[in-house]
């Protein structure tokens, strides 16, 4: 008997205990949902404000993210073409000193042998050179060109017209459509003191 009275009052207390806990349930729900929408935006006008927000700040992350895709391509293609002018830099000073060494004049008849091999690798040297894209500048009895001269003497000769290139002292190179390497050459320049005394 006393077993069965337990059994009711631990069964009441259980029913007790579920409807405690029900009713704090819902009592938090209730406080989350408020909680929900307080946070949420109150009217229209402020959903359309952080919209357009969140829509320029993506179309600005999206501009960087194209313009950056360009410069790296720019990057590249410029890698790719002009990714061997360190080594033509060099090829050119050796082509040079090859240039001296195959225009000595001589004499000997052996020596002329040999010079005529050397003169066959010279030119071939430099036609390889023309197939990647080096070509010389074009300096004797032209206008002086600051891009594409660096004046290292001046004098002055009558019989030809004034800044022009009277001497090429080093040949100069374009590899492509870049400089590399400047000709250094003697510009006609007439004195000041005659230009004083024309006056």
């Amino acid at each position: 008997m006393i077993s069965v009275i337990m059994s009711n009052r631990y069964r009441e207390e259980e029913k007790l205990e579920k409807t405690e806990e029900a009713s704090t349930e819902t009592n938090t729900s209730a406080l989350e949902a408020e909680k929900v929408e307080k946070v949420e935006p109150t009217n229209n006008e402020e959903i359309l404000a952080e919209n357009k927000k969140l829509k320029d700040q993506y179309l600005r992350v999206l501009a960087d993210t194209e313009n950056f895709k360009r410069r790296i391509d720019e990057e590249r293609i410029r890698e790719r073409k002009y990714g061997s002018q360190r080594i033509m830099e060099k090829m050119v000073n050796a082509l040079d000193i090859f240039d001296q060494a195959v225009n000595i004049e001589t004499d000997d008849e052996k020596l002329k042998g040999f010079l005529t091999g050397f003169i066959m690798i010279n030119n071939s040297l430099k036609q390889i050179l023309e197939e990647e894209g080096v070509k010389p500048i074009k300096a004797l009895g032209e206008q002086f060109d600051p891009r594409y001269h660096h004046a290292v003497e001046v004098d002055w000769d009558e019989t030809k017209a004034e800044n022009t290139v009277i001497q090429e002292i080093q040949k100069g190179y374009l590899f492509k459509d870049r400089i590399l390497r400047a000709s250094l050459v003697k510009v006609n320049k007439k004195p000041e003191q005659k230009i004083k005394e024309n006056k």
